[in-house]
């Protein structure tokens, strides 16, 4: 099996080198990720200037490819030929912050797995729901143990067409999760502000500030099953459509 690993917090993040180790326990392993932070990025495809990949060395010794693009592109690139080899599934993270709820629409990590599926290729997202105000180097061992044991599955039973998978996992050691649950996308409650503030030449400039975003804690959902100690695994499909949503809409007169 080949599995490409890719992130959006940059080729050096800790969270890829634990899951490209792990994933090595599977099969080759090709490492593709940006040569930056793209954190909050979303669906970004670069289009309109040329991409730039280059050969690093990860800290283990191991080498990676790095790009200027954004994460989608990094899996873009392998999968339209710059990796001969054909891949047979691509798992994207871990990122150090949980994707739950609307996160999905705004995260790299999951986007890139998103990638992946539009091209006919397995995806899997994989998040670590890291304590708030934490302070130090995270340990990404049991969400990397989480993110082996999920593609195995993968791997082993398929996923359905238009499907990737958005894994978080609660930050605990392995002996201590309670399990894994199928859960459903739960209600982000962002909570945005805009701080505008004027620079030394009097020109106005903005930030996009405020509290940490929360969520509501239902059954069922990841934000539950986060809470309740549970790994949570999300089936998420890229056909958008709201169909009961049609109904009405076709009632409107043009």
């Amino acid at each position: 099996m080949h599995i490409l690993v890719t992130n959006d917090d940059g080729v050096h993040a800790p969270g890829l080198l634990a899951l490209a180790q792990e994933m090595r326990k599977l099969g080759k392993v090709t490492v593709f990720a940006p040569d930056k932070n793209w954190s909050a990025s979303g669906h970004v495809k670069t289009m309109e200037r040329p991409l730039r990949v280059m050969e690093t060395t990860l800290a283990d010794g191991t080498s990676a490819f790095a790009s200027d693009g954004a994460p989608s592109d990094c899996v873009a690139l392998p999968l339209l030929g710059f990796i001969e080899e054909d891949i047979d599934l691509v798992v994207s993270g871990i990122n150090p912050y949980a994707n739950l709820g609307h996160d999905v629409t705004y995260s790299g990590t999951v986007t890139a797995a998103m990638e992946a599926v539009i091209a006919g290729v397995k995806g899997i997202a994989v998040s670590l729901n890291s304590p708030e105000g934490h302070k130090g180097p995270l340990d990404y061992s049991t969400a990397a143990i989480v993110a082996r044991r999920v593609a195995e599955k993968v791997m082993t039973n398929g996923l359905p067409k238009d499907v990737v998978l958005n894994v978080n996992v609660p930050y605990l050691n392995e002996d201590d999760l309670a399990g894994y649950m199928i859960t459903r996308q739960g209600l982000r409650v962002y909570r945005d502000a805009l701080d505008a503030r004027i620079d030394p030449r009097g020109r106005p400039y903005f930030w996009i500030g405020g509290e940490a975003p929360t969520g509501v804690f239902e059954d069922g959902t990841d934000f539950g099953a986060l809470e309740d100690g549970y790994v949570s695994i999300t089936p998420l499909q890229l056909d958008l459509t709201n169909y009961k949503a049609m109904d009405g809409l076709r009632k409107w007169e043009f």
